[in-house]
């Protein structure tokens, strides 16, 4: 009988190509999503896809008694928590919004967990949690600092509040670099509303006229071109690490090394400038990106780029996709979406 896996801001960017993966795999995905930076239609692409639809709940993971409602009705096995707001920039401005909704969401999610005796959470985290590391590339055993976003304090405390609730919960927590790409079908990817946030989506809109410019923040850094670095990763390959994760905690050998609660990097190793994106952008597509230099952004990092051996090693997880296809993938998305 297949497991029930709660599947949070499963119609986001991520979560939604994890949902593939995890019908692909066997398992039975039930969404949770408020729909706050994604979008209903979202299911007719997994539909397309997988030729059936997840259960789907358009409720916030605020609200303890909705949620508490779907443990009632499932016998969920376990959950992947996506559900946050994820944008640097916006966090600066509005941080009690984060906290509220990142920090408070994990907590009443694992209220109801907790009630309905469900343990087993892959969590999605982030490398912003290293701030700017001392040693590149950075590995798992590197210092958590002091984040230079109130995102990435909010993710730096969900894994504290992971970490010290080990005699209850069981956690894999899983640090992305910088997901881009789409499904090779087209039919799900990146869908930002209103203004992009992220690099990928508004080189994509400003290739296909939708934004007028591609603002390039800082160009004064300390790096070959003097734009920030970044490792980028394939969200395909993103989602298969999902199921990976999984099924280790489904493993009833967890715990038994490093106890209830496993961090993994999640990147290639390989980090990529601004400038280098553009102009690979520029071959992939055959498409000249009007773009300009802006002044930094405030709580962009320099650059960062992954050591992903520990996700080889344990996971046996690695990035399978270039930089070309993800681009390419990304465009083919983007233009999929100018003919609706």
């Amino acid at each position: 009988m297949a497991k029930d896996i709660l599947v949070t801001g499963g119609l986001g960017f991520i979560g939604s190509h994890t949902v593939v993966e995890l019908f692909a795999k066997g398992y039975n995905p039930i969404v949770v999503d408020n729909l706050s930076n994604s979008s209903v239609n979202v299911l007719k692409g997994i539909e397309s896809i997988c030729k059936k639809s997840p259960i789907f709940y358009s409720i916030d993971v605020n609200d303890k008694s909705a949620l508490d409602m779907i443990f009632q009705q499932h016998s969920i096995d376990m959950v992947v928590h996506f559900a946050a707001y994820k944008a640097v920039g916006e966090s600066v401005q509005k941080p009690l919004l984060y906290y509220r909704n990142n920090v408070g969401g994990l907590l009443t999610l694992m209220e109801v967990m907790q009630k309905n005796h469900c343990s087993k959470i892959v969590f999605s985290s982030s490398c912003t949690v290293y701030g700017q590391p001392e040693h590149l590339p950075v590995a798992e055993n590197a210092p958590v600092a002091i984040p230079t976003s109130p995102y990435g304090n909010t993710k730096k405390i969900c894994e504290e509040i992971l970490r010290d609730s080990i005699s209850e919960f069981q956690t894999v927590s899983l640090r992305y670099f910088n997901p881009i790409g789409a499904h090779p079908s087209a039919e799900i990817g990146e869908l930002p509303l209103g203004v992009p946030n992220n690099l990928v989506p508004f080189i994509t809109q400003t290739a296909i006229g939708i934004r007028k410019e591609l603002s390039i923040f800082g160009d004064d850094y300390n790096t070959p071109d003097g734009t920030c670095i970044r490792d980028y990763l394939h969200v395909c390959d993103l989602a298969d690490a999902h199921i990976l994760a999984l099924e280790r905690l489904l493993n009833p050998a967890f715990g038994s090394n490093e106890g209830n609660f496993e961090v993994y990097n999640l990147g290639t190793g390989t980090g990529y400038s601004v400038k280098e994106m553009v102009e690979t952008f520029q071959q992939v597509s055959g498409v000249k990106l009007n773009h300009v230099y802006a002044k930094r952004r405030e709580g962009d990092v320099e650059q960062v780029w992954a050591n992903p051996s520990k996700a080889s090693q344990v996971l046996h997880w690695q990035a399978k996709r270039d930089l070309t296809e993800m681009l390419d993938s990304a465009w083919k998305w983007q233009l999929k979406l100018s003919r609706q």
